[in-house]
């Protein structure tokens, strides 16, 4: 029950990084917007060149352009918010505004775990059943995929927004982050939230610990039959269609599962707002990048829209 003599908060205040001088803000403020301006240019390359290109016109490449176009709507409903508070400080949100913030993140976040998945699944399928695959990954197949991610990411974001948004607010309203972020609302709640966490744990594990098992599981798989292919040529080509694919698995998983499945005796506000500017600002780049210098295909790409001729053939 809420705290009597209390009174219901309408708008919330991010304390994001009031703490820091004038000068570090600034400092951040242009670190964080030249990052930001890179990954929507980044990803608007990459969309461009998968549209433009015949050659990229496969389920692989086609996941690969709904996670960037996800990845852009995820920093959309993010940065310019953090952006906003380095300028000015105290910088104030409201209830509704803090929910549909919420629920674009967890939306989009979620999205961007299960598109990992899908494109680990599509890598299985290549590579381990590769006379299948055409038939297994066709157009429809690849929709319903895309579909499915999103659907759940809508789903997952549903429960959580009405689950932390159905608490009452009293007298606190400073959130410790710089955006509207699940663990640092029910901190705020003046009621007991101990159903709030568990069902906060129970969506982390779907979202996380699942499609993390998927994708480990599919990357046994592919390394088994990778290393029964007689020729070294022939493996280095197969690792080299998975590595990009990996690393961003790595590190996108890594960073969100710091954050949101570290047991709450180990759990600071502080050191999870320094992870998540990293999983908000700094991984979302990690995309377009790690695509476009690791990725042969699109380099060549690249080159062709430039009237080059490609790195492969030279």
């Amino acid at each position: 029950m809420p705290k009597p003599n209390s009174t219901s908060v309408a708008e919330f205040l991010f304390e994001g990084f009031s703490s820091f001088g004038w000068q570090h803000r600034l400092g951040l403020f242009v670190v964080f917007l030249t990052l930001y301006l890179l990954t929507l240019s980044g990803n608007a390359v990459i969309l461009t060149i998968i549209r433009l290109d015949r050659h990229l016109h496969t389920p692989m490449y086609f996941f690969l352009s709904m996670l960037s176009i996800s990845e852009t709507c995820y920093t959309v409903a993010i940065i310019p918010c953090m952006l906003s508070g380095l300028l000015s400080p105290h910088q104030t949100i409201s209830l509704q505004g803090c929910a549909t913030q919420l629920f674009f993140y967890l939306t989009f976040g979620i999205n961007n775990c299960f598109l990992l998945t899908a494109m680990g699944y599509d890598r299985y399928m290549a590579i381990c059943n590769p006379l299948r695959y055409s038939v297994i990954m066709g157009k429809e197949a690849c929709i319903q995929l895309a579909t499915g991610s999103l659907g759940i990411g809508l789903s997952m974001a549903i429960v959580q927004v009405t689950s932390v948004f159905g608490l009452p607010f009293c007298d606190a309203f400073i959130i410790s982050h710089f955006f509207c972020d699940v663990r640092p609302l029910l901190k705020l709640a003046c009621t007991d939230i101990t159903i709030n966490e568990i069902i906060n744990f129970f969506v982390s594990i779907c979202v996380l610990v699942v499609p993390m098992g998927l994708v480990f599981i599919s990357y046994v798989l592919i390394i088994s039959t990778i290393l029964k292919i007689a020729s070294a040529e022939g493996r280095k080509k197969a690792f080299a269609t998975c590595a990009s694919h990996l690393i961003v698995v790595i590190i996108h998983y890594g960073c969100a599962s710091i954050i949101y499945l570290k047991p709450k005796s180990q759990s600071s506000l502080g050191q999870d707002r320094l992870i998540s500017v990293t999983y908000t600002v700094i991984t979302p780049l990690l995309n377009p990048v790690v695509y476009s210098l690791r990725n042969q295909d699109v380099k060549d790409a690249l080159c062709r829209a430039m009237g080059r001729k490609p790195l492969s053939s030279q």
